[in-house]
């Protein structure tokens, strides 16, 4: 049956590359998941906070592994695409950030995250999730990227507001968590013309000068599609 709208995405995009290695700012980046990440990902999966607004626990290393795996096998299959979040100092990862529900023909992703608690209230999980909306809308070329959390997650609302992803709709009794069917709030980034763009990325100190060349940079890319000089080629973690 041909299709009436060219897909926004091609497939392939994604699968037919290596998953890359995302600058995210000073002291931190995003990469892609390894096996032996599976007594971390054991480990994160043990806070209560995380139980609660991901629905799920982790019984032991094995699960975990598989869960990577599966994390692995999404971005060959184009359905989804996780990262780590590291610190670039020692390695040491911090938290997880993803981009679950693609959908490349119609340009449309959801994004989901978390941080450990160590590293909470440190301006993490803006930064990456921040790093990721860009990379995803301009590299990849998504036209739009949302963030739906329970309305009772004020950190999850903070996030996304800190990340340029403004408030939407509320979606009523949309989610049930063990404490019951809960409220979402939800927020979104959408691909801008030129002219909406704005000069500067997000007035956040913490996405540093490595997300302000990233903004620029998207900037120009998207002048070039718009004026006809460029054409969309394959992303790269450069």
């Amino acid at each position: 049956m041909p299709q009436l709208v060219p897909a926004v995405v091609p497939a392939g995009r994604l699968g037919r590359s290596e998953q890359p290695s995302l600058p995210v700012s000073a002291g931190l980046f995003l990469r892609p998941w390894e096996l032996d990440d599976a007594p971390f990902v054991y480990e994160a999966y043990q806070d209560p906070s995380i139980q609660h607004w991901t629905r799920r626990r982790a019984d032991c290393e094995i699960e975990t592994r598989e869960w990577i795996a599966r994390w692995r096998q999404g971005w060959r299959a184009e359905t989804d695409a996780h990262w780590a979040m590291a610190r670039a100092s020692d390695g040491a990862v911090i938290g997880w950030a993803a981009l679950c529900h693609l959908e490349l023909a119609v340009g449309r992703a959801e994004c989901r995250y978390w941080v450990l608690p160590p590293a909470r209230g440190q301006g993490v999980a803006p930064a990456g999730v921040s790093a990721l909306a860009y990379w995803a809308l301009d590299t990849v070329g998504l036209h739009r990227i949302e963030i739906a959390h329970p309305m009772a997650n004020e950190a999850a609302c903070r996030v996304a507001m800190k990340s340029g992803f403004p408030t939407e709709s509320t979606r009523r009794s949309a989610q049930l968590h063990a404490d019951g069917w809960h409220d979402v709030h939800v927020h979104a980034r959408v691909q801008q013309g030129l002219d909406d763009l704005p000069d500067e990325p997000p007035p956040d100190r913490v996405l540093g000068r490595v997300q302000h060349r990233l903004h620029r940079r998207g900037k120009d890319r998207l002048r070039d599609r718009i004026q006809g000089r460029g054409r969309s080629r394959p992303f790269d973690s450069k």
